[in-house]
């Protein structure tokens, strides 16, 4: 099908003015562009016509073409249309191809004078892999579904809907061409090379959703364009966004730019709508317009057929009916984004019609492999399971790496081990093959020699590389997620019989009210769900699914949230269970939802491993979801890490949420608002939180069979580790001493101090308010928070106020002082100040040793005392009053009021009982000491009993 993607002999202008503006070394400017579209020729109105009947017919009229169009006039699907041939086209009144997405008839009659179908993605450029669906024969004067009037146009399946407007006299017609070329251009600073071409994803470039944020507002300052955002997540090429705008813009529409240029109006034209039909290509199989598949996928191709006769009716969508009409979503009137939109449901057919042309293979052998092509390696879950490769096994395993040559795919795939805490040593890079290529490309973007001693070469394929973007849309996630999973199944099926390790994702089960999530259970509607990434990763599952009745084996893998590392605490920033998990310890609130189907990347990368390695486990479904955690698992486990959390209802918390960062913006959660204003990816957090429990009988059975590790909870200890580099890294917020204290008492202490090495006759006494922020502080930092005023003669006539206080339980772990005789129970430290503005400090401390008054030592504080930068001047001993202690330290002790009476009984008994078991294990020190020493008959004296 080379001659499908290469023929550009007749449009070789339009293509050397895309290649030029890419490469930034010239072509029209902005100014340029945007006169173009204003001098754009005014068409001759075509003559009234009678009014078209309601009924739909299918005959061709005269002047009209049907979507195959004349040779002389419609080039192919795949192909580069210049505007020389596209304005042949139109003013013969020949029908061209609409291409996909498809837009409503308005925006083609804003384009196109009546009497012509046009294709808007005739010079779309090839992509890599992947015929799409989506369609569009084209459709001139009569020819097709939906009416008798000479304006024909055919929107592609699915597309939005036609907007019939009454007749108006005929204006000057906006180049959509040139139009896409001024988006491009727009768009041009927010990608990493500076430069996009209008066929081009801006996503694919580079881009990131702060781009996409960016993009939309430059849109509308400098040139007028209104575009919503979720439709530059849906499509983001900036020919879709111009026709697009072309569409929904209509006659009230102006464009403007900074030098005063300003676009013509759009002018409405009469039209009905018509049904969709699909596009062929020259074998005869469904396309889309804008994404032709390589002659380098699926090797044996049938002879071509011949291009159907200018009169053939094109033929409709087998999912719509003709003279249906197809409605779009909207997000007001109706029930916004409830399902997906009829042109991403176009396209996943065509796509999951691809698997179909994959060859024939044979079972491989079932042998352990020993040569692994392993995509996605520098991904959170990919990294961590080519070290479980490495370990488990002896195989080599060859990593597909973006980069521009092998020096930066190495240099990218250490940097990214790395940043996961994970080795890269020599031994690593001995078994490892880095190879520089891309899964959205032909090939793997691999040469053909690379490709062919690969096919021949490895024994087994695994793929866990994919685009995770809640955000966008199955248009602009398809190629990496979708065809890319087919090209892999390409390579397996390519020389010897390979098995492909599919990494999918529990999101195919994601539809809102879903009854079971096994294993086997069927998986959720396509139509319903809305989310780009859920799509995609349903299209390649079943995609796949018809790959096995080519022969070809085909495991499933579908993990959850995957969260961090149970000892490391790595975990994946943007991942979305990373950013709620975040957002629930930042804010100390979390939604009412049924469960997490997360489980630990260590834990499901093995796992996974596993799957690979083991021959008996090739060819089926795996639920790699681990133990589900409900609500009450959450709450507890923040709790133990010091978060105490409110729940709220889903709704009440998204909008809480929203305002929190919006009121003190998080720069490392700002794609969680994004996605919590999105109401697409809303959609996918509902399924996500109310979701059943994905059940995993086959992964238990292996993981028993294999002897691993069984599946655990994502439990408190592995969450506060993954809170400690969430917070590290931005996302999370642990309790801090500023917050306030979940819970505190008083300390009262009196006794005397005197200079150093003399006698304390001077009165001192302390009044102090000990806190803590969270049980956390405890756990991690044996620390208490310390405020409160020091009465001191001898430093100063008025109190001391305490401007930063800690005491650290057992510093230390209690490590003896002075040959063993005395242990540390208590160290204080405490700066002050005085009402004259000097600063002070003080450093205490509370010991233990072996002698009867034990009660006195856990009361009874030695003290040094001197000014910021000076040694200490004054010295003594103050003890807390016993008649005091029990009062304040037990009985006075206060919780936060926000927590319920049973949290506030809880709290008091947690803290009394760790610091109760902190203070026996302090004190049994020195007298263990002393019984070893009672028990020891050596002769040789040690250096402690020669000092007593």
């Amino acid at each position: 099908m080379r001659e499908m993607n290469e023929d550009a002999s007749v449009y070789a202008g339009q293509r050397a003015t895309g290649e030029a503006i890419e490469r930034g070394d010239g072509g029209p400017s902005v100014e340029a562009l945007l006169a173009r579209i204003r001098q754009a020729p005014t068409p001759t109105p075509p003559a009234p016509a009678p009014p078209a009947p309601t009924a739909t017919g299918t005959g061709a009229e005269s002047g009209a073409g049907t979507g195959a169009g004349a040779e002389t006039s419609a080039p192919r699907v795949g192909e580069d249309a210049d505007a020389d041939a596209v304005k042949t086209a139109v003013s013969s009144g020949a029908g061209v191809d609409v291409g996909a997405p498809a837009v409503p008839s308005c925006a083609v009659a804003a384009v196109a004078p009546a009497g012509a179908g046009t294709d808007l993605y005739a010079n779309a450029p090839t992509v890599p892999f992947g015929a799409g669906a989506g369609a569009g024969a084209g459709a001139g004067a009569g020819a097709g579904v939906g009416g008798d009037t000479d304006t024909g146009t055919d929107r592609g399946a699915g597309a939005l809907p036609a907007l019939a407007v009454s007749a108006a006299p005929a204006a000057p017609v906006p180049d959509a061409d040139a139009l896409a070329a001024v988006v491009a251009a727009a768009a041009g600073p927010f990608v990493p090379g500076g430069h996009l071409s209008p066929d081009t994803d801006f996503f694919d470039a580079g881009g990131t959703s702060v781009g996409a944020v960016e993009l939309v507002a430059a849109l509308e300052d400098e040139l007028g364009m209104e575009i919503d955002l979720d439709e530059v997540f849906a499509d983001a090429r900036p020919r879709s966004l111009a026709l697009r705008w072309l569409a929904t813009a209509g006659a009230t529409a102006t464009l403007s730019a900074p030098g005063g240029l300003s676009a013509s109006r759009v002018p409405a034209t009469p039209t009905t709508a018509r049904t969709p039909a699909p596009a062929t290509d020259t074998i005869g199989t469904t396309q889309s317009p804008e994404e032709t598949v390589p002659d380098s996928f699926l090797l044996p191709a049938p002879a071509p057929a011949p291009a159907p006769a200018p009169d053939t009716p094109s033929n409709p969508s087998p999912r719509i009916a003709p003279g249906a009409t197809v409605t779009a979503r909207t997000t007001g009137g109706g029930t916004p984004y409830t399902t997906a939109r009829p042109e991403d449901l176009d396209q996943i057919l065509a796509d999951l019609s691809l698997a179909d042309r994959l060859p024939w293979t044979g079972s491989p052998e079932p042998l352990p492999p020993r040569r692994i092509l392993l995509t996605g390696a520098t991904g959170f879950l990919g990294s961590h399971l080519l070290l479980d490769l490495l370990r488990h096994s002896d195989a080599h395993v060859h990593c597909l790496v973006r980069a521009a040559d092998e020096e930066a795919a190495t240099a990218r795939l250490g940097e990214a081990l790395k940043s996961h805490r994970l080795p890269w040593s020599s031994e690593i890079r001995r078994r490892v093959t880095v190879l520089p290529g891309d899964i959205r490309r032909p090939h793997l973007g691999l040469s053909d020699d690379v490709w062919n001693k690969l096919a021949h070469e490895l024994d087994s394929v695994v793929g866990v590389a994919a685009a995770v973007d809640f955000l966008r849309g199955y248009q602009s996630l398809r190629q990496s997620n979708v065809i890319g999973a087919l090209t892999l199944a390409e390579l397996a099926a390519t020389g010897p019989p390979k098995p492909l390790h599919h990494i999918s994702s529990i999101a195919v089960f994601n539809e809102v009210g879903i009854a079971s999530m096994g294993e086997d259970d069927p998986l959720a509607h396509v139509d319903r769900l809305v989310a780009g990434y859920d799509q995609t990763k349903w299209a390649a599952e079943v995609a796949l699914r018809r790959a096995r009745d080519h022969g070809l084996i085909v495991t499933a893998m579908r993990p959850g949230g995957i969260g961090g590392h149970t000892r490391t605490g790595a975990h994946n920033p943007q991942d979305l269970s990373s950013g709620l998990i975040s957002a629930f310890g930042r804010f100390r609130t979390v939604p009412a939802f049924h469960r997490l189907n997360a489980a630990p990347v260590d834990w499901v990368s093995r796992v996974a491993a596993g799957v690979i390695c083991e021959p008996d486990a090739w060819g089926f479904d795996y639920n790699l979801t681990g133990v589900p955690n409900t609500l009450d698992d959450v709450v507890r486990d923040m709790s133990f890490g010091g978060m105490h959390v409110r729940v709220q209802d889903w709704d009440e918390w998204r909008t809480d949420a929203l305002a929190r960062l919006e009121a003190d913006p998080v720069p490392e959660l700002g794609f969680l608002t994004r996605v919590l204003q999105s109401p697409t990816a809303l959609k996918l957090c509902e399924a996500t939180l109310k979701g059943p429990a994905a059940t995993d009988e086959r992964t238990a059975a292996l993981v028993e069979a294999l002897g691993l590790p069984p599946a655990a909870r994502y439990d408190a200890q592995a969450q506060l580790r993954t809170f400690e580099r969430l917070a590290q890294d931005g996302l999370a917020r642990l309790p801090h001493k500023d917050d306030q204290p979940y819970l505190w008492f008083s300390e009262t202490t009196e006794g005397a101090v005197g200079p150093v090495g003399a006698d304390a006759d001077t009165p001192c006494s302390m009044a102090l308010t000990l806190s803590i922020a969270s049980m956390y502080q405890l756990v991690k930092e044996r620390r208490v928070d310390v405020g409160g005023e020091l009465v001191c003669a001898a430093a100063h006539p008025a109190p001391l106020l305490v401007e930063r206080g800690d005491i650290w339980i057992r510093p230390e772990e209690g490590i003896p002082q002075r040959h063993g005789m005395r242990h540390q129970l208590l160290r204080y430290r405490l700066t002050l100040c005085d009402a004259d503005g000097g600063r002070w400090w003080l450093e205490g401390h509370k010991y233990a040793r072996a002698r009867r008054d034990v009660w006195r030592q856990t009361r009874a504080l030695s003290v040094e005392i001197g000014r910021e930068g000076e040694p200490a001047s004054l010295a003594g001993e103050l003890v807390v009053p016993a008649d005091s202690y029990v009062r304040d330290q037990i009985d006075g002790i206060k919780v936060d009021p926000r927590l319920t009476g049973q949290e506030k009984r809880a709290a008091k008994l947690t803290w009394l009982a760790w610091f109760g078991a902190e203070m026996g294990r302090g004190l049994l020190g020195p007298f263990a000491r002393a019984a070893a020493d009672l028990l020891d008959l050596r002769r040789t004296k040690t250096p402690s009993e020669r000092h007593r």
